[in-house]
């Protein structure tokens, strides 16, 4: 909602007046506004309509996240580069299923921008991978594949790497 410099100047205010408050003897309104400033240095770090994004992916509402995502009118400067990366990786999600080469660009520039979980970073490498073996790339799709076992370490994403494994056999 607000830009990001703008969510530290926030916080920051408000943190300037919790310590006047703990000057002047008012500890509980000091410790109040404490909490109060942390909300906003933790939506400097997750932007609010990314997570409101994934809420409504998570649901299988692919309007409603999208309807969130473009809510977010300049991703360059309203996010921070982690940010942007997930932003990406989202919109790579949601057109995934209609537009393989605009999903292909999107997830490409999330991994460049930078995914901070290894999960989210695997998942976007199997589609990519997928994408690559629509296409015909069998090196490209078995070097993204392994990448993605890499950095899976939890295994969560093993039947369907086994499954696209079998899949390029055929080709």
């Amino acid at each position: 909602m607000f830009n990001k410099n703008i969510k530290l100047v926030i916080a920051g205010l408000i943190i300037a007046a919790s310590i006047w408050q703990f000057i002047e003897g008012n500890i509980g309104n000091g410790i109040f506004l404490l909490l109060l400033s942390s909300i906003f240095i933790f939506v400097y770090f997750k932007n609010e309509m990314i997570l409101l994004a994934f809420l409504r992916l998570r649901k299988q509402d692919f309007e409603g996240a999208n309807k969130w995502l473009s809510k977010i009118k300049d991703p360059e400067k309203a996010l921070t580069k982690k940010q942007q990366g997930y932003y990406w990786y989202l919109h790579g999600l949601m057109v995934s299923q209609t537009n393989i080469t605009q999903a292909e660009k999107f997830f490409k520039r999330a991994i460049r921008l930078g995914l901070s979980m290894d999960h989210d970073l695997a998942m976007a490498k199997l589609n990519l991978a997928g994408i690559a073996m629509t296409k015909r790339r069998k090196r490209e799709a078995t070097m993204l594949l392994n990448e993605a076992k890499k950095l899976d370490k939890h295994g969560m994403m093993n039947d369907q790497i086994r499954m696209m494994k079998e899949q390029m056999k055929k080709i």
